[in-house]
């Protein structure tokens, strides 16, 4: 047991967390002469090491996802999910969101394409949330950070979110609530030919190249963030923002992140920081959470595809949700720290 628990570590800290990595960051900078016990000398080995980081395993991950994607393209996902109903369709619609590497501005048009193919609205819904919130390059990168118990805890309450969203919209019959030009574009089924495995392949490096240019910026600014957090700010102006003696700070948190707009890539360094500070995993969470499901550039993209009731749904139901899991996952910190 205790030589598992040793691999475990090994992998998470070194090949995942790649603490190699900053440690010879650490060593090229003092060879420059960079003084890492300052402030400015830890923030730039933290903003190096987290970039690097990040775009590597996030480049390998997105890889990999990209190539099992090339087999399942949007007609043959549509099919696959339009033999299910309830809560088994809003389960499958929710996983498929953890495969698809994509923003929550990115995901909307799938979201149409989906719904109108025909398929539930609580399945779109569900994808819809699940899809910037629950990422298998996330889930990876949380490791990393985290470990595994809470990157798993992100995922499971990300699908449960997802699951419990999209069956509630499905059971209020909010089907007239989506625009009528959504149901009016016409839709063409045309069978994907089959690929080569070098077709997949060079598919899977345009993904990557593409999602990297997308999310680049996001990630620069999330680090930049994180730095700031991790050796500007006083551990105390954030224990009393965000700390457990705050009772409302699991709903500053979603209200901070309501407004942002990047991915989950993005809140990473940001929540690696929160966590050296001593903010509970919940407050985290949340903060996560509401920045990846619900961005407001998001939110002004699907009103453009939904009513303005079924948005104001929508919304509620995630905003509602994220703050629960804050607040549970709060109270059971100690069962995973």
């Amino acid at each position: 047991m205790q030589i598992i628990e040793t691999v475990l570590l090994f992998i998470q800290n070194q090949v995942l967390g790649m603490k190699w990595l900053n440690e010879l960051i650490g060593f090229g900078l003092s060879s420059l002469g960079m003084d890492l016990s300052t402030r400015i000398g830890s923030s730039i080995q933290f903003f190096i090491y987290d970039v690097i980081k990040i775009l590597l395993l996030l480049s390998i991950l997105i890889f990999i996802i990209s190539y099992v994607q090339s087999y399942f393209p949007p007609e043959r996902t549509k099919r696959i999910l339009g033999k299910y109903k309830g809560i088994v369709a809003n389960t499958l619609g929710a996983l498929l969101g953890t495969v698809t590497p994509f923003c929550s501005c990115s995901s909307i048009p799938l979201f149409i394409g989906f719904t109108n193919a025909g398929l539930p609205i609580g399945v779109t819904f569900s994808f819809l949330i699940s899809s910037p919130l629950v990422d298998l390059g996330a889930f990876i990168l949380l490791v990393s950070i985290f470990g595994v118990k809470i990157a798993i805890i992100y995922v499971v309450v990300g699908l449960i979110l997802a699951v419990v969203g999209g069956t509630v919209i499905d059971k209020l019959h909010m089907e007239n609530e989506v625009e009528d030009y959504v149901h009016q574009i016409t839709s063409i089924n045309i069978e994907e030919p089959d690929l080569s495995k070098s077709d997949r392949i060079e598919y899977a490096k345009e993904q990557t190249l593409q999602t990297v240019k997308k999310v680049f910026v996001y990630v620069l600014v999330g680090v930049g963030v994180g730095a700031l957090i991790h050796n500007w700010i006083p551990q105390e102006w954030i224990q009393s923002i965000l700390g457990s003696e705050n009772p409302f700070s699991v709903i500053i948190a979603t209200l901070v992140g309501l407004p942002m707009y990047a991915d989950i890539f993005g809140t990473i360094p940001i929540a690696e920081a929160l966590f050296t500070k001593g903010v509970g995993v919940g407050t985290i969470l949340a903060f996560m959470m509401a920045v990846t499901a619900l961005s407001l550039p998001s939110i002004i993209m699907l009103r453009k595809a939904v009513k303005p009731k079924l948005l104001i749904l929508f919304v509620s139901i995630v905003t509602i949700g994220i703050i629960l899991i804050g607040y549970l996952f709060n109270a059971l910190q100690f069962m995973f720290i």
